[in-house]
């Protein structure tokens, strides 16, 4: 709870803050990385960092946050915290972090700000701060407890036991503990870290969900190759290094299971939607609800550039066909096939039926049209659900 003298003050300097918190991040980062360079080579992703994706993220989440506190002092954005504590976890961050985090983000406050920041503001703001942060701290000590890990301690060594070309720029990679005990359990829907050797010395760290069902009795995940021109640099540098170098029998470090975008249970109808590589989520969810015989209609949902282009397409029918009442259908940007949809996903056709639960996966504009689309058909609000693929920006800035 945000003190009533800390909230007037809060709100009276949002708009200034919320003007600069783009400056104030990057000027953080620049600061943080000066002062810890490992946090950059083994911690966050260079990547988003290149192309500037994180400094958003972190702008829109202190923003959304502080935002919420005035707006509604006695509550906390629940949802926000709880995905942001599912990337940390799988990340392996601690509660001394956070006072890093908290030394070099107030310096650059104080630098973009200046005069402005009284001493007044300097509480106000520094409340703000550790009321988000203890949230954090709570939630990922939690989540480490359920895993039964030390707070950060989240890796294991993993063998590659296969791997399977999906497509020219997809391939799924077979795991097993190497110690050969028993792999942690996951909820379908969930991911787990992947931490690398490159060849700078850097142990560069991403996310891949968790392809296969939870009862499954190998984990997968995969990995689709990024292209362009820093294809070879710091925006595909771990997907570049799993297709190039890593072969059946060596050794990933990999986390345990995280994520808050999980299948939940129950009979009620599901829409799985999906677009490229967000289908690895709806997969795991596709195969678990063929597993367990669920009994209401599910809708399987994906676009893509071109059948060639789309992973795991066969797995994506069979398991549908599964189902007692599974619907599957495609759409794709070339070279449809008959039966599949051409150009961009289009719900005008597809049944919805009534209570249905959706889950979406792919690209920020992919899912922004799709949940419009829902939404226009009656799905309530709080019955779509998502997964973003990289820092989340759509949830920061909601």
């Amino acid at each position: 709870m945000l003190s009533e003298k800390s909230a007037e003050t809060v709100r009276a300097t949002l708009p200034a803050v919320g003007a600069a918190v783009g400056d104030i991040a990057e000027l953080f980062y620049t600061k943080l990385f000066a002062a810890h360079p490992e946090l950059l080579r083994d911690l966050f992703n260079r990547g988003n960092q290149n192309a500037g994706l994180q400094k958003q993220a972190l702008a829109g989440s202190i923003a959304a946050f502080a935002t919420h506190l005035v707006a509604h002092p006695d509550t906390r954005p629940d949802v926000m915290l709880n995905r942001i504590a599912h990337k940390h976890a799988s990340l392996g961050v601690t509660r001394g972090q956070y006072e890093v985090v908290h030394r070099h983000l107030f310096a650059a406050i104080a630098e973009i700000l200046g005069e402005a920041v009284t001493p007044d503001v300097a509480a106000a703001w520094d409340e703000v701060y550790w009321l988000m942060a203890n949230a954090l701290i709570a939630i990922e000590e939690r989540l480490y407890a359920e895993q039964q890990v030390l707070a950060g301690d989240v890796w294991r060594p993993w063998t590659v036991t296969a791997r399977v070309e999906e497509t020219a720029d997809c391939t799924t990679f077979h795991l097993a503990p190497a110690d050969g005990s028993p792999a942690p359990g996951f909820a379908a829907g969930q991911y787990v870290s992947v931490q690398v050797g490159l060849p700078d010395g850097a142990r560069q760290i991403r996310q891949y969900s968790l392809s296969c069902a939870p009862g499954s009795p190998v984990r997968t995940i995969t990995v689709k190759r990024i292209h362009g021109p820093a294809a070879a640099g710091p925006d595909g540098e771990v997907s570049n290094h799993l297709h190039a170098a890593v072969a059946v029998g060596d050794t990933l470090r990999v986390s345990a299971p995280y994520g808050d975008l999980v299948l939940r249970g129950g009979a009620a109808p599901v829409l799985l939607a999906s677009a490229g590589i967000g289908c690895t989520p709806m997969l795991s969810m596709l195969e678990h609800l063929a597993e367990t015989g669920h009994p209401s209609p599910v809708t399987v949902l994906h676009a893509d550039r071109s059948p060639a282009d789309h992973a795991l397409r066969a797995d994506h029918r069979a398991l549908t066909y599964k189902l007692a009442d599974g619907t599957a259908r495609f759409w794709y940007e070339a070279d449809a096939e008959p039966g599949d949809g051409e150009g961009l996903m289009d719900l005008a056709d597809v049944a919805v039926a009534p209570g249905t639960r959706a889950y979406l996966c792919g690209p920020l504009p992919f899912m922004r049209a799709v949940r419009a689309q829902l939404l226009a058909k009656g799905v309530p609000a709080a019955d779509i659900h998502y997964e973003v693929f990289g820092p989340d920006l759509w949830l920061a800035s909601a």
